[in-house]
């Protein structure tokens, strides 16, 4: 059941706050040794909060829109007083003094605190297998990994853990691990959702969003994290729309453009390509209008986003130096000086594929690199951009797969850098240009595992981009089915 089912047993008093508490601790319990979806469970504080929101309940009190509701939290956002790792033993023992605004939003509205979830380390990679803490594994097949970085709130999910979770996406990780996992993964719009006490990796395309089993209960989550803050000086002050209002509109007659490039590339898995084809027509006999669209740079996205968020994390990452705050190497005092020490700190505290993006960007910021590198990027970010200005001045929406293949093994890219970062190859280009996009389960590969279908909105079209994923997932019935009870038993 979704949010909107447990809230209405919930009102009628059919089961408690504490009793759907209590089923999802028993179920992380029961599962989470395989699963590893969670790095910490908060278990004391979850059962407190419902106990508080029943309390409320039988005195008659009028409860906010998800009281009760158990969710989990990407540990990097900073959680007030429960340790935030980021999955790195930079910040092993970090404890934010502060609540991030998402977080103080979702407990404002009465959801409940199940635990912080496992992602790739500082949210750099694709499959989990980065996060110092050991890998999330796939509801679905235990032997494939969950995608990333979100890869433990996608699991999470999947697995039944939690009613819905949050991740971040920076070039797509939100939408990978939901396409991996068989589940919803919204990315809203860039400055829809506050980023403040998101730990940042690459400033101008990180986003946070939300995990959920529907796109019914993914518009009830944005609508509680979106809107405005003056925390956040990126952060949009558009008014909120009520998503939940729209969703029901009808479809018919939207243009949907089919991006030409997705569908030539040469990794891409002829089952995942048949089965978004098939879902585009799907949409067809909905009454969308499929439109033939080219955008010509959409393949030069990985590419730009490889020296764009790299040189963000080299920044961002900075600070991390083991003085006021971070790992550090050794007691104060021992090292011969300030730069061993710290160079020490950070060698022990990253892992190799942080060190790696920090290298890499380090390198594409330095003197004599800068106009090469990063402002030549930055220059075809400017044209991937005006692409999709073009597409949407003939279509409503976009669509392409999520990943070019479904789930792949543990270790099947431990060696190769590069074909770890192609698995985003789909999904960058949304981060380029700040669009809202969507991960929507869309059918199953010839080894059970869940193949996702991207839609991608223009500017602040949350509210139709969740319509037609909402009239497709109503029709596809794709995820009536879930990850098979005895491989997370």
């Amino acid at each position: 059941m979704g949010i909107a089912e447990w809230r209405r047993k919930l009102q009628r008093g059919e089961v408690s706050a504490r009793e759907l508490t209590d089923r999802h601790l028993a179920r992380i319990a029961a599962v989470d040794t395989t699963v590893h979806a969670f790095l910490e469970i908060t278990a004391e504080r979850a059962r407190a909060d419902a106990d508080r929101i029943d309390t409320a309940r039988q005195a008659g009190e009028t409860l906010p829109p998800l009281a009760g509701i158990p969710l989990a939290i990407k540990d990097n956002l900073c959680t007030k007083g429960i340790r935030t790792t980021c999955s790195s033993r930079m910040l092993e023992s970090f404890v934010p003094p502060y609540e991030s605004t998402v977080t103080e939003r979702l407990w404002s509205a009465g959801a409940v605190l199940l635990g912080k979830t496992n992602l790739d380390e500082f949210a750099m990679g694709s499959s989990t297998e980065t996060s110092a803490f050991g890998p999330s594994r796939n509801p679905w097949n235990p032997e494939r990994v969950p995608g990333g970085s979100s890869g433990g709130s996608a699991a999470a999910v999947a697995a039944g853990e939690c009613l819905a979770s949050l991740g971040s996406d920076t070039g797509g990780s939100i939408r990978q691990p939901a396409s991996f996992c068989g589940v919803v993964g919204l990315k809203p719009t860039y400055g829809r959702v506050s980023r403040w006490g998101l730990v940042a990796f690459a400033s101008s395309l990180d986003q946070v969003g939300p995990f959920c089993t529907s796109v019914a209960d993914s518009a009830e989550i944005l609508q509680v994290i979106a809107g405005a803050d003056r925390r956040d000086s990126t952060c949009l002050t558009n008014p909120v729309p009520d998503y939940l209002a729209t969703l029901e509109q009808p479809v018919r007659g939207l243009r949907v453009g089919i991006i030409r490039e997705c569908f030539e590339s040469e990794g891409l898995d002829p089952q995942v390509k048949s089965s978004v084809l098939a879902a585009a027509a799907q949409l067809e006999q909905l009454g969308c209008e499929l439109v033939d669209i080219s955008c010509p740079r959409f393949n030069d996205g990985i590419a730009t986003y490889y020296v764009i968020a790299p040189s963000e994390a080299s920044a961002n990452l900075a600070r991390y130096d083991g003085v006021k705050y971070g790992h550090r190497a050794e007691p104060a005092g021992a090292a011969e000086n300030l730069a061993v020490m710290t160079a020490r700190s950070r060698a022990q505290g990253f892992g190799d594929e942080v060190q790696r993006r920090i290298l890499i960007g380090t390198f594409a910021l330095s003197a004599g690199y800068v106009d090469a590198f990063y402002r030549k990027a930055q220059q075809v970010r400017t044209l991937i951009r005006r692409d999709f200005d073009r597409a949407f001045e003939q279509v409503d929406l976009l669509l392409t797969p999520t990943s070019p293949t479904t789930a792949f093994r543990f270790g099947a890219h431990a060696e190769d850098p590069l074909t770890m970062y192609l698995s985003d190859l789909l999904t960058i280009p949304a981060n380029m240009a700040g669009l809202p996009a969507i991960n929507v389960p869309c059918g199953f590969d010839d080894q059970g595992l869940p193949i996702g279908l991207q839609l991608i909105g223009g500017v602040l079209e949350e509210a139709k981009l969740l319509q037609l994923a909402h009239h497709y997932e109503q029709a596809a019935a794709v995820m009536a089915q879930r990850p098979p009870a005895e491989l997370v038993a």
